[in-house]
């Protein structure tokens, strides 16, 4: 097993990115991005890699109570940073201290001041009984309603608090990774989940992304300690499914997912603890009763409602692009999008539409891309070291999710494959701690792949527009 993140990987992921984005910007010069987000992009990326590099190595050496110290208090202030430097400068840039084109951000923005000035029996009504929120839309403008009725409707409170819930979920995922790989497994990942720019970057919107992530991350901390833990109790039991309960009022797919990953774990994972089969089938018999039980209410029939209309949903979407001038969006069906669904979204490295927001997270974009390999080989190794029970809670809750977005319509959106990042850094990490000579081989061919497949993403945006 490798215990550190080696530094061939992060040379050759810094090499191909320059290689994608010099070429790209050259080839397409009147669509190259700005300077300014080029360089920011190289910082997410050469800061990722490097940094991984050398913490991991450095690290393997400190206590784990120093350790886990290290990773918080770095992510909290990675975090802070950019949710002060975030919030002056989209004031600056946009007029309004929220992202670009942003429109959810505001709308829960104005819902939560709102009903902050309002009393409960309003906010009960408005987001349970107006029918102008579904049951997903409501967790979210509910958690802001109490932040802004205790601290006051203060937009920088929210994001300082989602800094700290998100540096606290690299500790989540260390412990995750701790029970399930091993110790140089849990800290490469503590480490990537700290430095993963897409994760620093949502602390700076107004989005309930960070929360929803954290949430299920806790889900997955909580069952795996469940599953894995001597004894049970009421407690154990109950809170990773008020976790996934919480999940449904977020975003309805997630929740059926953390509801999936659960019942498919328990079924197959290989534990101390599950050697008992009273204890699996009590466990089992208890999540299917909690599922009946929601079954009868508005929770399930939109669950039933995303399912029935997925097909819809996608089709819709592409003629909608292709309306706008996306001739190409057609053919970025479900088929073509699952079997990459591992190393989505693509990094956008050109200026097109006045798609801001894309550019400017295209860093981390690029990282997924290149880690994806990782993932793939995290597959492969748990099954070829007969290992995939044990790391089923993990992998039946990434393929229930990014299985259900690559056939909806949002395949390539970097916001819904967002929850998906979490279980894939653990998958990553674990890639690269199974690394040998015949799979090392494999590297250098991907890095070909995925300088093809920024081009092509590039060529793709473009062509499809019609502008060259």
């Amino acid at each position: 097993m490798i215990p550190y993140f080696p530094k061939q990987i992060s040379y050759r992921a810094i090499i191909v990115y320059l290689a994608a984005l010099l070429s790209i910007s050259i080839f397409y010069s009147n669509y190259a991005m700005s300077f300014g987000y080029m360089a920011a992009g190289l910082l997410c990326v050469a800061g990722f890699f490097l940094a991984t590099t050398e913490w991991s190595r450095s690290a393997r050496a400190l206590p784990e109570k120093q350790f886990l110290t290290h990773v918080f208090v770095v992510a909290v202030a990675l975090r802070l940073i950019w949710v002060v430097f975030s919030y002056f400068y989209y004031s600056r840039i946009t007029g309004a201290p929220f992202e670009f084109a942003a429109a959810d951000s505001i709308g829960y923005h104005e819902d939560a001041e709102w009903m902050a000035a309002e009393g409960w029996e309003m906010t009960r009504y408005y987001l349970f009984e107006s029918g102008f929120k579904g049951p997903s839309d409501t967790g979210y403008p509910l958690y802001l309603t109490v932040i802004y009725k205790i601290f006051g409707p203060h937009i920088i409170i929210p994001r300082i608090i989602k800094a700290l819930l998100s540096a606290y979920m690299c500790i989540l995922i260390y412990k995750i990774c701790l029970r399930t790989f091993d110790e140089s497994v849990a800290r490469m990942a503590a480490i990537m989940c700290c430095l993963m720019p897409n994760l620093i970057i949502y602390c700076g919107y107004h989005l309930k992304e960070t929360e929803m992530l954290f949430l299920e991350v806790l889900f997955l901390e909580r069952t795996d300690y469940l599953l894995r833990a001597k004894k049970w109790n009421f407690v154990n039991i109950i809170i990773p499914m008020l976790l996934a309960g919480s999940l449904f009022f977020f975003r309805t797919v997630m929740g059926a997912a953390c509801v999936f990953s659960f019942l498919t774990s328990v079924l197959i994972i290989n534990t101390p603890s599950m050697k008992k089969g009273w204890k699996r089938t009590a466990i089992i018999v208890w999540g299917l009763a909690a599922a009946l039980v929601a079954g009868g209410g508005t929770v399930m029939t939109e669950i039933e409602g995303v399912w029935e209309d997925r097909d819809e949903q996608a089709t819709a979407k592409r003629e909608f692009q292709t309306l706008r001038g996306n001739q190409w969006a057609k053919y970025a069906t479900g088929t073509v999008m699952a079997p990459m669904v591992v190393v989505l979204p693509f990094s956008t490295m050109i200026d097109v539409d006045e798609q801001y927001g894309q550019q400017e997270k295209h860093g981390g974009n690029f990282v997924r891309n290149f880690m994806g390999i990782f993932a793939l080989l995290a597959i492969y190794e748990a099954f070829r070291r007969k290992q995939w029970r044990n790391f089923a809670l993990i992998g039946s809750f990434v393929i229930a999710y990014l299985g259900v977005i690559s056939l909806s319509g949002f395949s390539n959106a970097e916001r819904f494959l967002l929850p998906g990042l979490p279980c894939l850094i653990m998958m990553w990490a674990y890639g690269v701690s199974t690394l040998r000579e015949k799979t090392w081989k494999l590297v250098t061919p991907w890095c070909v792949i995925v300088f093809a497949m920024e081009f092509a993403w590039a060529f793709f945006k473009l062509g499809s527009r019609g502008l060259f």
